[in-house]
């Protein structure tokens, strides 16, 4: 016997499974739904998307444009973490989920609903992203997760209920890719993705060119930063959102950012997801030189023994938890000094560091040059060899 529920917000993207969802969620509960759509700078037809909610049943709709605080509170802190999921991910998806649920959760209380639903299936993240959110925020919200409770177990099964019921979705038969498209990223999983050995199909990219079709000539670019992040390119100042879109544009023309991945799901499986993330290479490569002139060393090594622990947090969901403000927090006072300029080439999908300058570079010529000097004697190096060596002769003398 299903749970009564009077009102619920849809997490709707207007694809595949939400449009299915919004149909069942009404048969199944006999309740009001509301659909609830994401501007992330997906490029989605936002209209039509609103168009197909309210005659497939909703209630009401909200298209919100998110942009802004996607980039500024979501992408630009990770950044400054250098946060990577495995060495390879950027964390596009991961980053979009918890501000997906904190305005379904604000939606939620401003309609007075009494719970929330997504599209994420049993089997994957996004789930767990999904309600780790919701229940950080509203701890008593009611939550309806229609792929652990309906009989609808695949692709196909979705695309005959839609046909039935007469909704129009963009999946098809041919190319049933489940795909997830920001302002950081797009990503595809499914259909032939499924057999790790196949390569990803030429047309299966959105964002980027080949590197192969790209331009034969590098391209050279400058991008400035303040406390950890960019804040121009080229001497031309952008707030966030429109950093990241000019970032995305430049890598996407020159085939940076492709990634070809089998990750480690929180879920306990391995997964295969094909990624472009253009802007985001550039962005975590630019931000990485300067780190490297702009921090200590001891701090450096500090923070990115930590990254791991803070790109599995937000992989796995734990955006909102005291944990990952704890991080931030330590994160973000390294950053203080992380202000300079980086200049790179952009060449058949490399993102090359050509240059790096900062008013409060550690780097000093005058200590590491091989010529000539008066504030290093390469003497003192003997004494700290030498101490730095005694356990290690003291264990040689034991064997």
């Amino acid at each position: 016997m299903a749970e009564k529920i009077d009102k619920v917000v849809l997490a709707y993207s207007g694809g595949l499974d939400t449009s299915v969802i919004l149909k069942w969620l009404i048969e199944t509960y006999d309740c009001e739904v509301i659909a609830f759509s994401a501007d992330l700078g997906q490029a989605d037809d936002f209209e039509k998307i609103r168009q197909n909610a309210i005659r497939t049943g909703a209630a009401k709709v909200y298209i919100e444009d998110l942009t802004t605080e996607f980039v500024k509170d979501f992408v630009f802190p990770a950044f400054r973490a250098n946060a990577i999921y495995e060495g390879s991910y950027l964390l596009g998806t991961s980053l979009a989920r918890p501000l997906i649920a904190k305005r379904q959760i604000e939606i939620a209380k401003q309609e007075s609903a009494d719970a929330v639903s997504h599209g994420a299936t049993g089997k994957g993240n996004d789930q767990v992203r999904f309600e780790l959110a919701y229940l950080g925020l509203e701890p008593h919200i009611k939550i309806v997760a229609p792929w652990r409770e309906w009989d609808l177990n695949s692709r196909s099964a979705l695309m005959a209920f839609a046909a039935s019921h007469g909704i129009p979705v963009p999946a098809t038969r041919a190319k049933p890719y489940s795909t997830d498209w920001n302002l950081l990223h797009i990503s595809y999983e499914g259909g032939i993705l499924e057999d790790p050995w196949n390569a990803p199909p030429d047309d299966i990219f959105t964002l980027t060119v080949s590197p192969r079709e790209a331009p034969d000539a590098p391209e050279e670019i400058e991008i400035t930063f303040s406390s950890g992040d960019p804040v121009a390119v080229n001497d031309r100042k952008l707030p966030p959102a429109d950093m990241l879109r000019e970032l995305n544009r430049l890598g996407a023309r020159h085939g940076i950012g492709r990634v070809d991945i089998v990750e480690n799901r929180f879920v306990g499986m391995k997964s295969r997801g094909v990624y472009e993330t253009p802007g985001g290479t550039i962005l975590r490569t630019a931000h990485m030189a300067l780190e490297s002139i702009t921090l200590d060393r001891e701090v450096l090594h500090l923070r990115d023994s930590l990254v791991p622990k803070y790109a599995q947090l937000v992989y796995n969901g734990f955006w909102f938890a005291p944990e990952m403000r704890l991080l931030q927090n330590l994160v973000d006072q390294t950053q203080e000094n992380v202000t300079g300029v980086v200049r790179l080439q952009l060449y058949k999908g490399n993102c090359i560091v050509s240059g790096r300058k900062s008013g409060r570079s550690l780097y000093r010529e005058d200590f590491a040059t091989f010529e000539d000097d008066s504030v290093y004697n390469q003497r003192d190096a003997e004494g700290f060899i030498r101490l730095n060596a005694l356990r290690l002769r003291i264990q040689k003398m034991l064997a």
